[in-house]
């Protein structure tokens, strides 16, 4: 038996197919041009239309100061000493200006900044741990401490205000001991950095110690500033200024941030809007300073290394002429390089120098600031919800890979209805003739 189509159905078949094919084409056409960001798309609209302007090449790597003002920009300071130094822009990434930025040298306790993103996750603030003898060993001599006991029992919490505030190597040796053990925590430190590409660090003693071969630079030192203060434990330690200390006994002893841009102290005036970060002095290193402050809605990281000029409050005065500038330069130049993509930081600094609560058990009389946030429950990791400045935001588009599937969706819908249609007119032919 033969079966045939009449010259009307095969017609009619072939209009469908060509209806739904063209539907086709165009929501596939359609689609992909919804799928592109915004300015790609209005690129593409106009004939001769210029692609997106890519960004400007670093130059990071010249020796010097690198600086691209635009009209009426301010100078940058030429009274800045130091060997290495950084202006950066915490949200954005950008980097307004820079001295020999990869230079390597020793960082003393900023260091402290990449030994605190590697070990805080792991270690809850409300956790207890009473300090065992050989776990205070191996001290370098001339270490700055904040007085941890062998026998005593310490929140977490307690040793991380002695690392940020006092800039303890007794509380990063212990703490080190809770993260398996010195050797350890030195080699996570430098995967740590490479993770956050800051290849200029090698780290051998997770305190600062000066110590043959132990190194970063200012771009490094600015990274792990930037990256610190999207964890709110660390914004919060780095930004107190004094707090009480677990004594023998029972007792307990005040301990002041030895940060003078954050509390003011020993003829350094306070920074308005200061948030952190860490200050740190040896004598290979010098004077050394990663610090972070807020006006209005940005921020911005400084990072000065080793000041030529003056005794130990220059790296603060040139600290602060730097931010000076960045604050006034925002805007109005273009970036020299970016530091790698980040999280954005806090909303808001402190506006006044926090001050700890007291240590459980201790009688009232001291005031308490941000240390005083309720603490995670043990085992408890803290989170932030900062959005990823790597990750796009909703008006950039889905990209080429989304794209291909959105139309690749497309097309496979409109062949679904393109089949539906044949079957529907084959359907009615054989009724037709029947």
């Amino acid at each position: 038996m033969t079966i045939g189509f009449s010259f009307r159905t095969v017609a009619a078949r072939s209009a469908v197919t060509r209806a739904a094919l063209t539907c086709s084409a165009v929501c596939a056409a359609g689609l992909l041009a919804a799928a592109q960001s915004p300015a790609t798309a209005l690129a593409g609209a106009l004939p001769g239309a210029p692609r997106p302007a890519a960004p400007p090449r670093s130059s990071l790597d010249q020796p010097g100061t690198q600086v691209r003002p635009r009209p009426g920009a301010p100078d940058v300071p030429e009274d800045v000493s130091a060997l290495s130094w950084l202006v950066a822009d915490a949200r954005t990434g950008d980097i307004l200006a820079a001295h020999n930025a990869h230079r390597r040298l020793p960082p003393a306790s900023t260091l402290k900044t990449l030994f605190a993103l590697t070990v805080l996750p792991t270690l809850p603030g409300s956790t207890l741990h009473t300090v065992r003898e050989r776990e205070l060993e191996g001290i370098g001599a001339g270490s700055s401490m904040v007085g941890v006991a062998e026998g005593i029992t310490y929140r977490v919490a307690d040793l991380w205000r002695g690392v940020f505030l006092n800039s303890g190597n007794d509380a990063v040796h212990v703490l080190a001991s809770m993260n398996g053990g010195w050797a350890s925590t030195a080699a996570q430190m430098q995967a740590k950095a490479r993770a956050l590409g800051a290849n200029d660090t090698r780290v051998v003693s997770p305190d600062g110690y000066d110590t043959p071969g132990q190194v970063s630079s200012a771009y490094d030192l600015a990274v792990f500033g930037r990256d610190g203060l999207r964890n709110p434990d660390f914004a919060r330690y780095c930004s107190t200024a004094e707090a009480m200390f677990p004594g023998e006994a029972g007792s307990s002893y005040g301990i002041q941030n030895t940060n003078r841009l954050l509390t003011g102290a020993k003829g350094v005036e306070r920074y308005p809007g200061l948030i952190g970060v860490k200050n740190g002095y040896t004598t290979n290193a010098g004077n050394t300073l990663v610090a972070a402050a807020k006006h209005g809605k940005r921020t911005l990281v400084v990072t000065v290394m080793n000041p030529q000029a003056g005794g130990g409050v220059t790296v603060y005065d040139e600290a602060r002429s730097l931010l000076d500038w960045g604050f006034a330069a925002a805007g109005r130049v273009d970036p020299v390089g970016t530091l790698p993509a980040a999280p954005a930081v806090p909303a808001a600094a402190p506006s006044a120098p926090a001050r700890s609560a007291p240590h459980p058990g201790r009688g009232p009389g001291h005031a308490a600031g941000p240390a005083a946030t309720a603490r995670p429950p043990a085992g408890a990791r803290p989170e932030s919800s900062a959005r990823s400045a790597a990750a796009p935001s909703q008006d950039e588009g889905l990209g080429w890979s989304g794209a291909a599937e959105i139309a690749g969706a497309a097309v496979l819908g409109a062949a679904g209805v393109a089949l539906g249609l044949r079957l529907k007119a084959a359907r009615a032919a054989r009724s037709g003739r029947g």
